[in-house]
Parts: C-alpha cells; sequence; structure tokens
C-alpha cells in the first residue's frame, strides 16, 4: 500500500471511529473526574447536578434550562433494573447514548409519560426472561451512558428537581456481579498514535453493528483489527508519520462538518435537525423509527456521526429536544454586546413547543454563561414577568446594559461586553419546527 493510500485509509479511520473515542474518553473523564457541575460516579450509579450551570462552570454551552442525572453504564455485570418516580406535568427525558454515541433509547415526558416506571437494560445478546417484556431496553453495547434532563425553572424550583432525582433508582437484577469497566489502552503508545489505539482497543471491546464491521475490516492494514500486544509501540517512522498525517486529515474533515456553510442568509439561524440521525440499527423504546429521522447512506452517516460528538456530545434526537444558533444580526453583522437587539416573535410566531422553549447568550469564543448580578442566564415561556407587545407578540431585547424603560428590562437578556452566540432550544418541537416550515425571526440591530 502507498503512503498516500495508507493516509487517506487513516483519515477515514478517524473519520469512523472518532464518536466511539471521544464518547468514552469523555466517559472515563466523568466516571474519574466528574463534568461540570456533575460529580464523578462509579458505573451503574447516578450523578445529580445539584445546582444550575453558571457563569463560574467552564464547560462550554452550558445548559441552564434543566438539571443533569447521568449514569454511566457497564451491564458487563448484567442487567440493570431501572426505577423512575411519578415525574408530574413538568419535562423530563432518560437519554440512553451506547459507546458508539447511537442514541437508542429514552424514558420521559415524550417518549413514555410521567407515571413511575420500572425498566430492565439488558447487554447485548441477553437471553433471559424478563417480568415485563414491554419494559427491556437492550443496550447495542455492554458500556453505555444514560443522561437525564429535568426541567428547572430557577432556584424556587430545586427542590422539586432534588427530589425526583433522589427517586431514581438503579440496581443490579442479580447483585455481586463484577463490572468489567473499561480496557485500558497500551500506555506505552506514543501520544501521536494515541487516538488508533483507543480505537482499537475500544472496538474489540464494544463491537459495532454488524453491518459496519464489514466496513472495519478494511482498516486492517492500520494494525486497528490488530488482537494482542499493541502495533503502535516502537512502529517504523514511515508507517507512524503516514498514520499522524492520516489522523490529521480525519480531524480537519470532521471540523469541517460542523462550521456553518458559509452562504446562508444574513442573521439565520442555524439548526441541525438531522445532526444525531446516524443510528439505523438500534432503535428502542421511545426513538423515532422513521425514514425521515434515518441517515440511510452509511458513509454519509460515518461523518455526520463524527461532527454531532464533536459539536454535540450525548446530544439528543431534534424530535426530543432541538437548538438552534447564530452569530450575526438581519444585516448579516456580528453580534456584539455593544450594540442592542431585540427579537421580535408576532403573535402567531412564537417557538412550537409541547413542554417549553429558551433562550441563552453565551460569550465569544469560550462560549460560556454571561455574569449578571439577578442571575438571569436565559429567558423563555416560564420566565415570570414578561411583557407582550401591545398586538399579543413578544419582543426580547439582548445587549450588555440593562434597558432604561421597564418593558425593555423585563424583557432582557444580558449579553456581554463584547462577541457573543445566542442559542434557542425548543424542548419537545412541534411539527413546524421539525419539518423546517417555522423559521426563528432574527435578531435586529438597534
Amino acid at each position: 500500500m502507498t503512503r498516500p493510500e495508507l493516509e487517506a485509509m487513516a483519515a477515514d479511520a478517524y473519520v469512523y471511529g472518532y464518536p466511539l473515542v471521544a464518547g468514552l474518553t469523555m466517559l472515563d473523564r466523568f466516571v474519574n473526574g466528574g463534568l461540570g457541575v456533575l460529580p464523578p460516579a462509579p458505573f451503574n450509579r447516578f450523578a445529580h447536578a445539584t445546582r444550575r450551570a453558571g457563569p463560574e462552570d467552564d464547560f462550554g454551552s452550558a445548559n441552564v434550562d434543566v438539571l443533569y442525572s447521568v449514569a454511566p453504564l457497564d451491564l458487563s455485570e448484567g442487567p440493570q433494573m431501572l426505577r423512575v418516580p411519578e415525574a408530574g406535568p413538568d419535562y423530563y427525558v432518560l437519554q440512553f447514548v451506547d459507546a458508539w454515541t447511537a442514541n437508542f433509547a429514552y424514558i420521559g415526558s415524550r417518549a413514555t409519560g410521567t407515571a413511575a416506571q420500572t425498566w430492565l437494560i439488558v447487554p447485548p445478546g441477553w437471553h433471559g426472561t424478563p417480568t415485563d417484556p414491554d419494559r427491556v431496553i437492550v443496550a447495542p453495547t455492554t458500556v453505555a451512558v444514560l443522561v437525564g434532563r429535568f426541567a428547572c425553572a430557577g432556584p424556587d424550583d430545586l427542590p422539586r428537581v432534588r427530589a425526583l432525582q433522589a427517586g431514581l433508582v438503579l440496581e443490579p437484577m442479580e447483585p455481586g456481579g463484577l463490572a468489567a469497566g473499561l480496557p485500558a489502552p497500551d500506555p506505552e503508545v506514543p501520544e501521536r498514535l494515541a487516538f488508533f489505539e483507543r480505537l482499537r482497543v475500544w472496538t474489540a471491546a464494544f463491537p459495532p453493528a454488524e453491518p459496519d464491521r464489514d466496513y472495519q475490516q478494511r482498516f486492517a492494514p492500520l494494525g486497528l483489527l490488530d488482537p494482542g500486544p499493541s502495533p503502535y509501540r516502537g512502529a517504523v517512522p514511515d508507517w507512524t508519520l503516514a498514520l499522524a498525517s492520516g489522523l490529521a486529515a480525519g480531524r480537519e474533515r470532521v471540523e469541517d462538518a460542523t462550521r456553518p456553510p458559509e452562504d446562508h442568509p444574513a442573521g439565520e439561524w442555524r439548526a441541525a435537525l438531522h445532526l444525531f440521525d446516524h443510528n439505523v440499527d438500534f432503535l428502542g423504546p421511545g426513538t423515532l423509527d422513521s425514514p425521515e429521522w434515518r441517515i440511510a447512506d452509511r458513509r454519509a452517516a460515518y461523518l455526520s456521526r463524527a461532527a454531532a460528538a464533536r459539536a454535540g456530545l450525548w446530544g439528543s434526537h431534534a424530535y426530543e429536544a432541538l437548538s438552534a444558533a447564530t452569530t450575526e444580526d438581519a444585516d448579516g453583522r456580528p453580534l456584539d454586546g455593544a450594540h442592542h437587539y431585540t427579537l421580535r416573535f408576532p403573535p402567531d410566531g412564537l417557538p412550537p413547543v409541547a413542554a417549553f422553549w429558551s433562550l441563552t447568550v453565551y460569550g465569544l469564543p469560550d462560549h460560556r454563561l454571561v455574569p449578571d448580578p439577578g442571575g438571569r442566564y436565559a429567558i423563555g415561556d416560564r420566565t415570570p414577568g414578561l411583557v407582550r407587545d401591545p398586538d399579543g407578540g413578544l419582543t426580547l431585547h439582548l445587549c450588555h446594559e440593562r434597558p432604561a424603560d421597564p418593558v425593555g428590562a423585563a424583557n432582557w437578556l444580558p449579553a456581554p461586553d463584547g462577541p457573543f452566540r445566542p442559542v434557542m432550544r425548543l424542548y419537545r418541537p412541534g411539527p413546524a419546527a421539525l419539518d423546517g416550515s417555522y423559521r426563528l425571526p432574527p435578531l435586529h440591530r438597534r
């Protein structure tokens, strides 16, 4: 195989394997050190956020609409029983993500209702007899992550959410098992080839869907299918350079896939409606198994899957929650908090949702929340005191300085004194949002 062919193959392998490596690297980080407002948690135990995210947190694009409860799952010790308490009318979701970042099941307000529920989570290939066959979730890989999001309207709502979190229970169906955890890559592999070593080890431990395994065979010349000792220890320089060059090319391909198109209408909000539709093999409870939510072309799905893992790891399908963002006003000028912007929704043009909608502003380039003495980091249909326009519409104000007039102040979302990026989130978006017929209005600079 020539060096250009080897580099091209390595680039393809990076795109293919990035979600597995990125997702399990994040999972390992979470198990051992926590993540943002979440403390660390061992496998098959929940970690609960006890407060909403704030400007002090260094997690980019932190979500202040919900409190998270996350459990790393390891089903090598056997099935796990999941008990969910009665949730009441407020929005929540428990999302299941496998090692390859496929969203394979949902429990929650949209998917399964708000009554108390008990589910059995089983590993691939399990042949037991469940008590209730309709309450079984089959994980595609033995390791997965359960991401819970509970709507939290503000500090006064924290006791309700914490009570729900406390009611989440994970326990083994048969006590006494031992979780295997993540197999450790060879620590002696040089850093420039560490990606391929992780991919080699974790692919063997957590095989993908059967149709993907045929595609994987083409990566044999890269050493990704080698069992036993790592082929990347003491690798010959030419081979190492070819793999490193291909890795860089693959990384650039993924970065390009996450960038918005340069040619777009001024002020357009960009929503990735189908970024998470790459799972076509494991569609369990709560997923929508229909053509519009499946990427039919597997090769295209590999790049979409990698872009989703890069831009929004563990994000949900758009039919569960949809986000849209922009960085410019209606005239195509970059947004800057030194200016005053309005976002006006006509009386019949509010975001269509079955749960709620919310707008958050993040400073650039770090995508952190904007400090505000009043603690307002988002504004939406749950925000108390919003003032409607005379015709019944709603005008929001985004700027650094608090507006002087009472109406502007009531509808104000603080922005940094510099570049910023607003993100609109729609929870349980309506059909008009999902089919693209609803468009968010652009921001206008006053």
